[in-house]
């Protein structure tokens, strides 16, 4: 009897300890994420190293989180581009995209409810392929008036509640109009601007991976 109560628990400390190590593996497995957006972080101006999805990646392995990370970010692109090209843009096993799009739509003057729709349509997508979202806000230029910039800017709040998503509210906070920050074109950040953004947003990152890892685990 006592031998069988010895095999019996033997047999229970390595099953656990096999759980144990499954769930270590799960914990350690980089997260696959994915930046869809414009040349924003796409890096344009910049050398590849210098963009925004590189310089995060960094950030966050320095806190000890691991990430596969994949720049989808296409200069010009708009919320409608980004809807159109979504299926190729964000691979299989993803399990997060960092969603910044809508710069380009304001520039242009699109009618915020084109760009609402097309942002909606992204995230029910993914929310549908079972993949985790974190939506970054973008303000409107001023020059479009007061009405226009209202219906711009109130897209992303509203659009993070519908579909109960964390949201960063602007994406360039402490860069837009920081002549310092930005190239001769007064819009994308240097290299310098997008190690603020990075620096800016991390805390945000950080809790939406933790949340990511913690539905995988």
């Amino acid at each position: 009897m006592f031998v069988h109560i010895l095999v019996l628990l033997m047999g229970l400390m390595t099953a656990g300890q096999a759980v144990a190590q499954t769930q270590v593996a799960t914990m350690t497995k980089p997260i696959k994420m994915v930046v869809l957006g414009d040349s924003l972080s796409a890096g344009y101006g910049l050398p590849a190293a210098a963009a925004f999805p590189v310089r995060l990646q960094k950030a966050l392995e320095a806190k000890g989180i691991k990430v596969d990370m994949v720049n989808a970010g296409v200069s010009g692109d708009t919320s409608s581009g980004g809807r159109e090209r979504l299926d190729w843009s964000v691979p299989d096993g993803t399990d997060a995209v960092i969603v910044e799009l809508g710069a380009n739509d304001a520039l242009r003057g699109t009618d915020p409810a084109v760009t609402k729709a097309a942002l909606s349509d992204i995230i029910t997508k993914l929310q549908a392929r079972k993949i985790a979202v974190l939506l970054c806000g973008m303000v409107a230029p001023p020059n479009y008036g007061s009405d226009y910039a209202a219906k711009f800017n109130a897209i992303y709040p509203d659009l993070a509640k519908q579909f109960s998503v964390p949201l960063y509210p602007f994406f360039l906070d402490g860069v837009a109009a920081e002549s310092k920050l930005n190239q001769a074109d007064g819009m994308h950040p240097t290299a310098e601007g997008v190690d603020i953004v990075v620096k800016n947003i991390l805390p945000t990152v950080e809790a939406f991976l933790g949340a990511v890892s913690g539905q995988r685990s």
